[in-house]
């Protein structure tokens, strides 16, 4: 890979662009570049869900996620390229389907929280959200697989709390005040 991230202070993002993998630049707060960085978010927030998880196969799973979503954002800088497919948004539907298997049905709305593993995982389950909301304002071709991934992922990060939680899930009890 040679030294590709040797000089980190260029200057050409002063003028408030930033440039994509093909060479054009775009203004920062260009629907495109917020996409990217909502991606670069989740996978750092992934990256502290995984640093609070005792269990490890959430650990593997979320690093393995991590090398997924750094896919997703270069494909999103590079426009013509998509580098999910159906194998990876697969794969995450079979670790959902295994990982649900012996937790308890849900009768209620889980809280979010009550340890730092659980929180971290809503956490990035709901970072995980607003991503899927960026791409889809993209309304473009190449992002259509990382859309239903970012959806699939969500999905897995729910359960992955649900599994964190060890069976200390909180349930919401809704307040009625009279």
């Amino acid at each position: 890979m040679g030294h590709r991230l040797s000089k980190i202070v260029t200057r050409t993002g002063d003028d408030g662009t930033t440039g994509l993998s093909d060479g054009s630049r775009l203004r920062k707060d260009d629907a495109l570049i917020e996409a990217i960085g909502t991606v670069d978010e989740l996978n750092s927030v992934i990256g502290f869900a995984e640093s609070q998880q005792s269990l490890p196969h959430l650990r593997e799973a979320m690093v393995l996620i991590q090398h997924d979503l750094f896919d997703l954002g270069g494909a999103l800088s590079l426009p013509g390229h998509a580098l999910l497919t159906e194998v990876h948004i697969e794969a995450l539907e079979r670790t959902v389907s295994a990982w649900n298997a012996d937790l308890p049905p849900l009768k209620e709305f889980i809280l979010p929280g009550g340890s730092p593993a659980v929180a971290a995982m809503h956490m990035a389950r709901t970072v995980c959200r607003r991503a899927e909301r960026r791409l889809l304002s993209l309304d473009d071709e190449r992002t259509a697989n990382g859309r239903v991934y970012l959806n699939r992922l969500s999905d897995l990060l729910f359960v992955g709390a649900r599994l964190a939680a060890e069976g200390q899930e909180r349930s919401w009890k809704p307040r009625r005040f009279s």
